[in-house]
């Protein structure tokens, strides 16, 4: 009996070590989880309470993320502590706060977070680009050149007016191919705006037939998705899952075939490059390239002349064509709206002349609408994360230095003590009673301090310049027998309208 007993009770002492273990290691995790997320700088801000490991991952929609930091204030007010995992990062929402933060305290919040996802694919000192750059010399520097590039091209001058004013025609000329049927106006915007920064970076635009251009398209959609939703956060909140290969493929595959994608453009211009005739952005850089070769701590590298392009060409496409996509969204909408715009247009420019910038300034109506159209479509709702370079006070917190920000600014383009229908699509908003424009400080869809928009004044141009153009050759309808197109916004790091059919009919 006792032989036959000792396996029972060898089982029943192994079973015993295992449970044992398992409460050592349950305490242990516990104890470094308590040790992780106890309060230092943060003790006396408001923020949900974390859960264990994750923090308030959880306690959020990652596919409204701006609406939950809009919650979430109601509650614990417009700044508070939000925790990705361990790490404490802080949200400001609503006008006051975020002008505070970004303008009063520019200096002290321009730096950008270290994102483990990027550093996955090669970010690291000196490369990383004009968005996602550490605020520092080497930043001032590649945004110094971009700008000045950008303006060697034209960028405020008529040659890019002018260059935008015949993209804006051959888009119209796709939208008459149509004949007046339904069609959805997404890949053909896409393919017009994109043109415009493509002429700028590459040299030469595509037509919109063209299977290189249409194939780079679809790698860019591919990246939007990729990099919305949880999965990202996870992974920047527990980089070991990186080691995961399945996991990586389809969160980092899209920008990799957008990086492959746009080096064999830059090796093409490699080859064809001459000192004599800079084409574009690329040749610029490739012409300081040469210049910075003998030092190996220069921004202009290999590295970074693949980021920087990435980030003009994304920069420069998706945000001013989601906008134009809201605008004919509203008109359909709001057919009165396009009544008093096509009324001013006709007014102002006539039906034979194109559009110029020099009629903006007459055209009080059309340029509200275009402002509201950006103000209620909210189409960078969160912008990108800042983080504190230095130690600062922000609404009467104590903010160390290296804490990351999340400024809402869906929160402060609908601030409900600053806009007057704050959740309506209101023209009159950037009226003043006598029907002229006028400016709002609370308007940020470009951001603002020292990281404001790179592309701002491009963006300006293209938005007033196509949209002139629509509305003066098109009235825009619902298709008949289909139903209203929704208005909710859908999130994917930008905001952008559900996909809509329209009628465009020459007028």
């Amino acid at each position: 009996m006792a032989l036959l007993s000792a396996p029972g009770a060898l089982l029943a002492s192994c079973c015993s070590s295992l449970l044992l273990l398992g409460l050592f290691l349950a305490t242990f995790l516990l104890c470094l989880d308590f040790l992780k997320r106890r309060k230092g700088w943060s003790a006396a801000l408001p923020g949900p309470p974390s859960r264990p490991f994750v923090g308030n991952l959880l306690q959020v929609d990652f596919n409204s993320l701006p609406k939950s930091f809009t919650q979430l204030s109601k509650t614990y007010g417009n700044i508070f502590r939000f925790q990705m995992g361990w790490t404490d990062m802080l949200v400001v929402n609503g006008y006051e706060a975020v002008k505070d933060t970004l303008i009063n305290k520019s200096e002290e919040t321009a730096d950008r977070p270290t994102i483990p996802l990027l550093t996955k694919i090669g970010f690291k000192k000196n490369c990383e680009g004009i968005v996602m750059a550490k605020y520092g010399q080497a930043w001032k520097d590649i945004r110094r050149f971009s700008l000045s590039t950008l303006r060697n091209f034209g960028l405020g001058k008529k040659s890019l007016e002018e260059r935008v004013s015949q993209e804006a025609s051959c888009l119209c000329s796709a939208f008459t191919s149509e004949e007046g049927h339904p069609f959805d106006p997404h890949f053909l915007i896409n393919n017009a705006v994109s043109n415009v920064i493509c002429s700028i970076v590459f040299g030469d635009r595509f037509e919109y037939t063209d299977k290189k251009f249409q194939k780079m398209l679809h790698i860019f959609d591919n990246l939007l998705k990729a990099e919305s939703g949880l999965l990202p956060q996870v992974l920047n909140v527990f980089p070991a899952l990186m080691s995961i290969p399945w996991i990586m493929r389809k969160v980092l595959q899209p920008q990799l075939d957008m990086f492959h994608f746009i080096g064999d453009i830059i090796k093409e211009h490699q080859e064809t490059c001459d000192p004599e005739m800079t084409r574009d952005f690329i040749d610029a850089f490739l012409l300081e390239l040469e210049k910075a070769k003998d030092n190996p701590s220069s921004t202009f590298n290999q590295t970074n002349l693949l980021f920087a392009t990435n980030d003009l060409f994304a920069a420069g496409t998706e945000t001013t064509s989601t906008t134009l996509r809201w605008a004919l969204l509203y008109m359909v909408l709001y057919p009165d709206v396009q009544r008093r715009v096509q009324e001013e247009i006709d007014s102002v420019i006539g039906r034979d002349r194109k559009p110029t910038m020099q009629d903006q300034v007459n055209m009080p109506f059309t340029n509200a609408v275009i402002h509201e159209t950006q103000r209620c479509g909210d189409i960078v709702p969160l912008s990108v994360p800042h983080m504190t370079c230095r130690d600062t006070e922000i609404q009467g917190y104590f903010i160390p230095k290296g804490v990351a920000i999340f400024t809402n600014l869906s929160s402060v383009l609908k601030d409900e003590t600053v806009w007057e229908r704050p959740h309506q699509f209101h023209p009159e908003h950037f009226l003043d009673a006598e029907g002229k424009f006028r400016k709002r400080e609370a308007f940020m869809p470009f951001s603002a301090g020292r990281r404001v928009c790179l592309g701002e004044q491009l963006a300006r141009m293209e938005l007033f310049l196509f949209f002139s153009a629509f509305l003066q050759r098109f009235t825009f309808t619902i298709p008949a027998k289909q139903a209203k197109p929704r208005d909710d916004p859908l999130y994917k790091n930008i905001q952008s309208p559900h996909a809509y059919q329209i009628c465009a009919e020459l007028r």
